[in-house]
C-alpha cells in the first residue's frame, strides 16, 4: 500500500522565506514574526539544503532572490495561503458552517441581483463555495425532490415544502419596435399573437411536468436561457413575456417594446423562497437567504414599491 510522502520542508521554513522576501532582509523579517534573525537565518538555509535550490545570492549587502528562488517564493506563499484557508475553513466548520451552500434559482430572477447577494456573502465567508442551478419552471421543484440544493427561488412551492414569498416579477409582452406586429399599429388580439413566432423558455425539470410558461401557438422557437429569447427578440425574431427588470436597458435603449394587447400585456409572477430542510439548513444557507431577503427588499424601496417585494397583502 503507498503511503503519502510526508514534505520535508515545513511551513515555518517556507514562511521564513517569504516573510524575508516582503520584509526585504532577515532582520525585518525577523522583527515581523516575532522570531530571532538567526532563527529566520537558519529555516532559509535549511529549506534551501532540502530543496537543492540556491534560494538568494548576495549584491552587494543585499541578499537577492535568484531565478529559482523567486519560483520557490511564489509556490512557498501560495502554500501559506492555503494553509491560512485550510484553517479558518476548519475553524468555520468546527463552529457548524457548512464548506459549501447549493441552490437552485429560477432564471427570471435578476441576475445582477443574485451576484449582488453572493457577492456580500463571500465578504463575510469567503471559504464558502457556491454551488448554483440557474433552472426553469420545474427545474427548481426537482432540485428539492432529488436532494441537490439546500434551498430554491421558484415560482412554485411543490408539495410536501414549505415556501416564503420572496418577490413579485412583472412580465411585459415585448417585440423589436419594427416586428410586424407593431406595424399594424392597433391593440393586438390573441388571433395576431398566433400568426407569429412565440419566443418560449425550455423548462429545464426532466419530467417537464410543470404546465407555466404556456405558449400561444405551434409557431414558436423553444431555447433554454433567457439570454438566447431576449437576444432573438431584439432582432425581430419573435416576441415573448418577458421578466421587465430583464430588459430595462433594452426598452430604454429601444432594442424591444411593448407589444399593444388588447388584454394580458402584461403577467404577474411571484418568487418563493424554499428551504430543503429548514430546521437542518447550516447557518451559511440561512446566512445566504437572510442577505436575499435584505436586498430584495432594499431593491423594492429603491424603486419605489408601494408594497415591500414578497408581500402577499
Amino acid at each position: 500500500m503507498n503511503r503519502m510522502a510526508r514534505p520535508r520542508i515545513t511551513l515555518d521554513q517556507w514562511a521564513a522565506l517569504v516573510s524575508v522576501v516582503e520584509s526585504g532582509g532577515y532582520a525585518q523579517a525577523a522583527e515581523r514574526i516575532s522570531k530571532s534573525q538567526s532563527t529566520i537565518t537558519y529555516a532559509v538555509q535549511k529549506l534551501e539544503q532540502l530543496s537543492g535550490v540556491k534560494a538568494f545570492e548576495i549584491q552587494g549587502r543585499r541578499a537577492v532572490l535568484t531565478a529559482a528562488g523567486r519560483v520557490l517564493y511564489r509556490r512557498g506563499k501560495a502554500l501559506i495561503e492555503e494553509a491560512a484557508r485550510l484553517e479558518r475553513a476548519a475553524a468555520e466548520l468546527a463552529r457548524g458552517w457548512e464548506p459549501e451552500i447549493r441552490l437552485a434559482v429560477d432564471i427570471v430572477f435578476p441576475t445582477w441581483l443574485l451576484l449582488d447577494c453572493f457577492e456580500k456573502f463571500a465578504v463575510e465567508r469567503p471559504e464558502t463555495r457556491i454551488e448554483l442551478t440557474e433552472a426553469v419552471l420545474g427545474g427548481t421543484d426537482e432540485a428539492l425532490l432529488e436532494g441537490r440544493a439546500d434551498f430554491v427561488i421558484g415560482s412554485h412551492v411543490p408539495a410536501g415544502f414549505l415556501g416564503d414569498p420572496l418577490m413579485r416579477l412583472r412580465f411585459v409582452c415585448s417585440a423589436h419596435p419594427d416586428h410586424p406586429l407593431h406595424r399594424l399599429g392597433r391593440p393586438l388580439t390573441l388571433d395576431d399573437l398566433r400568426q407569429h413566432r412565440h419566443l418560449v423558455i425550455r423548462d429545464s425539470g426532466v419530467t417537464r411536468t410543470r404546465p407555466g410558461g404556456a405558449w400561444i401557438n405551434e409557431l414558436r422557437w423553444t431555447v433554454s436561457h433567457k439570454a438566447t429569447s431576449i437576444r432573438a427578440a431584439c432582432m425581430g425574431l419573435g416576441y415573448a413575456w418577458f421578466p421587465e427588470e430583464s430588459i430595462r436597458e433594452e426598452l430604454e435603449r429601444g432594442r424591444l417594446k411593448p407589444l399593444p394587447l388588447v388584454e394580458g400585456s402584461v403577467r404577474e409572477a411571484t418568487l418563493y423562497l424554499v428551504f430543503a430542510d429548514r430546521e437542518a439548513a447550516g447557518p451559511g444557507a440561512r446566512r445566504l437567504t437572510e442577505i436575499l431577503r435584505e436586498r430584495v427588499a432594499e431593491t423594492c424601496r429603491a424603486e419605489g414599491e408601494e408594497r415591500p417585494v414578497g408581500s402577499t397583502s
